[in-house]
């Protein structure tokens, strides 16, 4: 049994010919998987019977569901979805004033092992496909019209998972969620968030994206990069500071810089002057400073609010745009930093 949303348009006319079916089946399939994002051949009315029983004897839809959903008091909404494997993934709706953004994940588990992320202590079981990552965009956005009477207006690629290290599907994903066949959402408001996959930064310069890129960065040396982010070892800063600026040359796009505060680690204005040095070397829109979100067994803590305070005001008599960005869903375990599905006992637990 196929995936029937892995075919492209132009295969789906092939597989009308194939099947003897006229050649506007097709198109009609198409609006079917991604306008009205069905989770079954059965619920595809327009087709008569005997096509849909064609089609799944060869054919399925392979759909993320939602398995349970949490409520956090700032009217963040987290979502552990259950893939057709029975792997689990988190999803986040974060809800504000002027935006609904969703947080999605790329992979099941991670493989950079970040020593403050939750998920970064888990085993990466495999990539997510490009209609899985679709369907937690295209879930979550039924969630927020139901709660909140109005869709997505963003999407962050900061869930579980190197986005990057799954580039393809990645693409895909946004190629389906910006088409006017599907969700038509505008790549602007598209931000893919990385650890710092240099080669692969380089080759969305080349492609010439349009969404947005962010850096979690969250030490601005080698030394200390190294030392909670191995992936570092060998993308090291300056090689991400020439990549970072062949992509902006090539496309233009706003970066961003992630920066976690851990007290009495990166929170000194040695610290400070450090990442100012490195936000001058590349044409950053932006740098989020970021409080750190407790995970049990993580020998991490945030900084008191009076070395977050200095840490912000050095920033800003150094002229950085930088923004204190505030937790969303800590209750739930749905802030930066802790999506692992620990709660659920079929899924690995965090080993400190």
């Amino acid at each position: 049994m196929k995936n029937l949303r892995g075919l492209s348009q132009q295969q789906l006319h092939d597989l009308m010919i194939a099947l003897g079916e006229p050649k506007y089946r097709a198109a009609q399939i198409y609006e079917w998987i991604w306008k009205k994002h069905v989770g079954s051949i059965d619920d595809m009315s327009s087709l008569s019977k005997a096509l849909r029983e064609k089609l799944k004897a060869q054919y399925y839809i392979p759909k993320v569901r939602i398995h349970h959903t949490q409520h956090s008091q700032d009217g963040t909404i987290k979502n552990r979805m259950v893939l057709h494997d029975g792997h689990f993934i988190e999803s986040v709706l974060i809800p504000t004033e002027k935006r609904m953004t969703v947080c999605v994940s790329s992979q099941v588990g991670c493989s950079l092992s970040c020593k403050f992320c939750a998920t970064g202590y888990l085993p990466r079981k495999r990539n997510l496909d490009f209609d899985e990552i679709v369907d937690q965009v295209t879930a979550v956005n039924e969630q927020a019209l139901q709660h909140y009477g109005k869709g997505l207006t963003n999407i962050v690629f900061m869930g579980m998972g190197e986005p990057l290290l799954n580039y393809k599907n990645m693409m895909l994903a946004i190629e389906r969620i910006t088409s006017p066949e599907c969700l038509g959402m505008s790549p602007r408001r598209i931000t893919v968030s990385t650890a710092g996959v240099v080669k692969m930064i380089r080759q969305l310069g080349t492609d010439a994206v349009r969404f947005k890129l962010a850096l979690s960065l969250h030490a601005a040396t080698d030394f200390k990069r190294n030392e909670i982010m191995p992936i570092n070892e060998t993308n090291h800063i300056n090689e991400l500071v020439d990549a970072l600026n062949y992509f902006y040359q090539m496309t233009k796009n706003e970066i961003t810089f992630e920066y976690i505060l851990f007290k009495d680690f990166n929170d000194t204005l040695k610290d400070a002057e450090d990442l100012v040095k490195l936000y001058r070397r590349v044409p950053v829109d932006l740098v989020n400073i970021i409080e750190y979100n407790t995970v049990e067994g993580v020998p991490f803590t945030k900084p008191d609010e009076s070395a977050t305070e200095q840490f912000m005001q050095y920033l800003e008599s150094k002229r950085v745009n930088a923004r204190l960005r505030r937790s969303r869903g800590k209750d739930i375990d749905a802030a930066c930093g802790q999506l692992a599905n620990v709660d659920h006992p079929e899924v690995a637990k965090i080993q400190a």
